[in-house]
């Protein structure tokens, strides 16, 4: 319930450490990505892909209106990978909400997302629609330099 805890205030955080608080709430979102039955377990005791669907369920309790994700799929093997990040674009999708991620997956990008802002050399260097990302954008982008 770690996600709650700017709405409660100091007393009921400091007394949520003794008494869990809004359980049923905890047990709702961990449910909706698939870890109703680690309600108990320790974060860190848990598995990459794991950990990163707990961050999940306390999103899905903050409920915020935009979500800034950076690589959150960085340090997770690509099924793994391909898991949490369809269950990120479905939970944003269902409460409506803005998801903003960096990736350096072009796969990913043009997978699950609608848009792509590319950056190079510290600047925006295009920002499309995914399905306007053409491969002979990509291959500028990536570019190191300029033969001469």
């Amino acid at each position: 319930m770690a996600g709650r805890l700017a709405d409660w205030g100091v007393l009921k955080s400091l007394f949520s450490l003794l008494v869990p608080q809004e359980k049923e709430i905890a047990r709702k979102a961990l449910e909706r990505v698939g870890l109703s039955d680690k309600i108990f377990e320790i974060t860190s005791t848990l598995s990459g892909g794991e950990q990163q669907r707990v961050a999940m369920a306390r999103l899905m309790i903050q409920k915020p209106e935009v979500i800034l994700a950076d690589e959150p799929v960085a340090s997770l093997d690509p099924a793994r990978a391909e898991d949490v990040l369809a269950m990120l674009i479905k939970i944003v999708s269902e409460q409506k909400q803005t998801l903003i991620a960096s990736l350096h997956s072009v796969e990913y990008a043009r997978k699950y997302f609608t848009r792509i802002i590319a950056l190079k050399n510290g600047e925006i260097f295009f920002d499309l629609p995914t399905d306007k990302v053409t491969d002979d954008l990509l291959a500028e982008l990536y570019q190191l330099k300029e033969q001469g």
